[in-house]
């Protein structure tokens, strides 16, 4: 390439540069007025000018970079509804605001509920989930107080935990959905109950103030026995028939 060529192609070079500048300052220039008039005048007198107040659509659709939906922002009969997706289009959280009041639920990769926390006239209430959607842990604050209930992997109740005006509440519950055992402390003193397979009671421990006493039930939960530790009196212990007489007692 001959000199003259070189200087030539410099030349177109730096034409072009030049071009590129000039775009680039009318760029700058337009983005300044744009932030000075924005600035200026405020968005209040800007909007009207443009005509656009406001935006309302029955529904709003996110997409990510490949086309697919991640979030779907929507009014139903029951009310407004957030949905926020995955990669593969399942729902893994969701956000709504209902008649009976606002519910947020979350799901695992399968689309499966796991974890669901709703506010209603009643209360708060805070639901975990397996993955076979059975109720594992619930967790609620309601007018009577807070509960906590804990199930097995049928969705039985195995355990249940509250406080009421009463006092803390323990509940044990075998497979069968029966009571089997109960822990409560009241203003007398702590309690505690055994029950059978049947729910029955069969026998109550408790302490008090004015000592120890422990009762024992048969089939029909009638008293047939009576253990007691009197702290004036001393031990004691009452034998009962299945008619409720007493046939021994010591002292």
């Amino acid at each position: 390439m001959s000199t003259d060529e070189r200087m030539e192609k410099m030349e177109s070079q730096l034409s072009r540069m030049r071009w590129i500048n000039r775009c680039l300052i009318a760029c700058i220039v337009l983005s300044f007025g744009a932030w000075f008039i924005s600035n200026a005048f405020g968005p209040e007198q800007v909007w009207p000018q443009s005509g656009v107040k406001e935006i309302r659509a029955a529904s709003f659709i996110l997409e990510d970079e490949n086309g697919k939906a991640r979030a779907v922002l929507m009014v139903s009969e029951e009310g407004p509804g957030l949905s926020l997706l995955d990669e593969n289009g399942k729902p893994r959280a969701e956000l709504a605001v209902t008649k009976d009041g606002p519910l947020l639920g979350l799901y695992d990769e399968n689309g499966k509920n796991r974890a669901g926390l709703s506010v209603t006239k009643d209360g708060s209430e805070l639901d975990l989930y397996d993955e076979n959607v059975n109720t594992r842990a619930e967790l609620a604050v309601r007018k009577e107080g807070p509960s906590l209930l804990m199930g097995d992997e049928n969705g039985k109740v195995r355990a249940g935990l509250s406080v009421v005006k009463e006092g803390p509440v323990l509940k044990l519950y075998d497979e069968n959905d029966k009571f089997r055992a109960g822990l409560t402390v009241l203003k007398d003193g702590p309690l505690l109950g055994l029950c059978d397979e049947n729910g029955k009671n069969r026998a109550v421990l408790s302490l008090g103030k004015e000592g120890l006493g422990l009762v024992l039930y048969d089939e029909n939960e009638k008293l047939r026995a009576a253990l007691s530790v009197d702290k004036e009196v001393g031990p004691g212990l009452v034998l009962f028939d299945e008619n409720d007489k007493t046939i021994w007692s010591a002292p």
